[in-house]
């Protein structure tokens, strides 16, 4: 039997089981994950667990194209990858021993290179922009004898990648970490968008023109802004983003897991208590299921993937890092509703839009990783994009939680937890009194007064049960409001608004709305809802089985 957290969320409560003595042993010979760890150089001379992405590195090093560019979510490996391509552009050969590239770089000549991190230039005004940006430069003017420099930013990176070339005689690599952090804070903001998007443009744009100086420039981030110089002055840049050879540039694929960290997996199923399978199915539940093109490998979180190794428990680790600021105030702006997250057939164009031109709310979850691709019609052109796997499906209601429960998403967390024990045992009148208990606790707001608003809650709630929930499934008579699966039920509910549960129960047998699912192989159960707006809970419910 494989013991793991007894509940949707494993920060609630969580069983631990003492590892054998066979899983201490192993543990001593595992090279230690290095969560956190961004530096190529650090990982390799400490012996680190490294995936060995170098073949790639040297692909993209040496491909027709001297400008690139990649997006990818945060913690999604970028800065471990512009790491890995500033040691092989220094020339760092005994950092690659034992990898792929060994075997396919035969000079390693040693290049200037000049990088950038812009994700420290957050939260900041016009000004502090101007001052950071000055200071990353600072660092390489001095490092080249520039004692004079230019006032203004562009030109004294003009300068600079002309200092290194004239005093190394060979081009210049200039890579950009998160490009586009200094903006993401405030893409929603009408006017400090603008202010910090000229100072970033200004920044950037004499690249183009510092061509003959220049080996290879690479920049990557989250999202594009179309006009910033990169994407509007430099038109040769290459968005290799959605390109197949680069599909698992960053992030790990499964064959990577299965063979390159195979030991992390064996260790952790002893510690769990697990067979290797169940282990590397609950990891692809929790973690896998990331696509960036199509057709492409399965694509894990690596950050998340790091965590669950070194911490030996299987949690939401990616999500728990931070959910971005803007991207609550994005979705807050254009009105998302929890059911409208997901499912979504679209065009390219679309969804890897400029962030500012963007007139839904799709480009945004796509480039920060809470929706990606999960299937393409080639013949209509359309891409399917869904929530990747379950620990960002559980992160993103959570986070829309106090829309529905306002100062009480706290206790309503604990509530939930209680609410899947009970489900989870098959007692779905003990969870429904659970929740009818807690809601009278929620002070009334002006957004309780439709059934809408119900069906929106019980499908947030669900969804954090990690547990398959749909709402308005079409049926030959008409449209079921939820359905809940669990691993023992199939629950056919209905809802209905200052009503009676009995009436909501009529339905689905006039309806006939199990009929639609009787080849799910599992017993069905209808559910009956009646909320009262006066007291904004739970008035009554049935709960009949299907025969």
């Amino acid at each position: 039997m494989c013991i793991h957290s007894s509940l949707f969320y494993s920060n609630i409560i969580t069983i631990f089981v003492p590892s054998p003595l066979s899983s201490k042993i192993m543990k001593q010979t595992l090279r230690l994950c290095p969560v956190g760890i961004q530096t190529f150089s650090e990982i390799r001379t400490k012996n680190y667990l490294y995936v060995d992405k170098s073949a790639l590195v040297y692909q993209l090093a040496n491909a027709a194209s001297k400008y690139n560019f990649l997006s990818r979510p945060r913690r999604f490996g970028k800065s471990l990858l512009l790491s890995t391509l500033q040691s092989y552009f220094e020339g760092r050969k005994e950092l690659f021993e034992g990898l792929a590239i060994e075997q396919l770089e035969t000079e390693w000549t040693a290049y200037p290179v000049i990088r950038f991190d812009m994700s420290l230039g957050k939260h900041m005004d016009k000004e502090q922009l101007e001052y950071f940006l000055g200071d990353q430069l600072a660092e390489y003017e001095n490092q080249y004898g520039i004692v004079q420099p230019a006032k203004t930013t562009n030109v004294r990176l003009w300068h600079l990648v002309k200092a290194a070339y004239e005093q190394t005689q060979r081009q210049v690599v200039v890579l950009i970490d998160e490009y586009d952090a200094p903006l993401l804070d405030v893409v929603h903001e009408e006017r400090s968008l603008p202010l910090l998007r000229q100072v970033m443009r200004n920044f950037y744009s004499p690249l183009k023109a510092l061509d003959p100086y220049l080996r290879f420039v690479f920049l990557t981030g989250i999202t594009k802004f179309s006009q910033l110089s990169i994407f509007s002055e430099l038109n040769n840049i290459n968005n290799i983003s959605m390109l197949k050879p680069y599909a698992s540039i960053c992030g790990i694929t499964e064959e990577e897991l299965l063979t390159q960290m195979a030991d992390h997996v064996d260790h952790l199923a002893a510690v769990l208590n697990c067979k290797r399978e169940e282990t590397i199915e609950q990891l692809k539940r929790k973690y896998d299921g990331y696509h960036f093109t199509w057709p492409s490998p399965d694509i894990y979180n690596p950050f998340s993937l790091l965590n669950a190794f070194a911490n030996e428990e299987i949690n939401d680790y990616w999500f728990g890092s931070g959910t971005p600021t803007y991207l609550i105030e994005m979705m807050r702006k254009f009105h998302v509703l929890p059911t409208q997250i997901g499912g979504v057939q679209t065009k390219a164009s679309s969804f890897d839009a400029p962030t500012e031109k963007m007139g839904g709310i799709v480009p945004l979850f796509y480039q920060s990783g809470y929706l990606t691709i999960k299937d393409y019609n080639p013949y209509a052109k359309l891409y399917l994009l869904d929530i990747p796997n379950n620990e960002i499906r559980s992160g993103l209601m959570e986070s829309l939680l106090p829309y529905y429960l306002h100062n009480h998403a706290d206790v309503g967390l604990t509530t939930i937890g209680l609410m899947y024990d009970a489900i989870r045992q098959e007692r779905m009148d003990e969870a429904l009194c659970l929740l009818q208990t807690f809601l009278r606790t929620v002070p009334y707001t002006d957004h309780t007064d439709y059934e809408g608003h119900y069906q929106q809650l019980f499908y947030v709630i669900f969804s954090l049960f990690g547990l398959y929930v749909d709402v308005e499934v079409r049926t030959s008579d008409g449209r079921v409001d939820l359905v809940l699966r669990t691993q023992t039920t199939l629950y056919v509910m209905e809802l209905k608004l200052n009503q009676s549960a009995e009436v909501a129960m009529r339905q689905i047998d006039l309806k006939q709305y199990p009929d639609r699912f009787r080849l799910c192989g599992l017993p069905m159960v209808k559910v009956g809802i009646n909320f009262d707006t006066e007291r904004h809970t739970l008035k009554d419910w049935l709960i009949e089985p299907v025969s």
